[in-house]
């Protein structure tokens, strides 16, 4: 199933910027980074229950948001991408 994760950390502080930067990698561990707090990523039910407790592990809820959207297997009815960066296929090969 295709999942959006949205992300904001608050940066007031350095405590931030270091909980910003794991949140991110935590992430990307999982998914497609497709803007600065934006994650596409493809999971089994499983990954999402462990990337969703190692995120909030991470953040501080009393400064700190996450958002997790549940787009399903069938996502490609249910998006669309415009602009100036290339979309990519979730399901296809990821080169690093």
């Amino acid at each position: 199933m295709l999942v959006l994760i949205t992300y904001d950390v608050s940066t007031k502080d350095e405590a931030g910027a270091k909980r910003l930067n794991k949140v991110a990698k935590q992430c990307s561990k999982y998914g497609q980074r497709v803007q600065n707090s934006v994650f596409e990523c493809l999971l089994q039910p499983e990954q999402l229950v462990i990337l969703r407790e190692k995120l909030l592990t991470l953040m501080n809820l009393e400064q700190d948001s996450l958002r997790i959207y549940n787009l399903g297997k069938k996502y490609q009815t249910k998006t669309e991408h415009y602009g100036a960066k290339e979309t990519y296929a979730p399901e296809g090969v990821l080169v690093l």
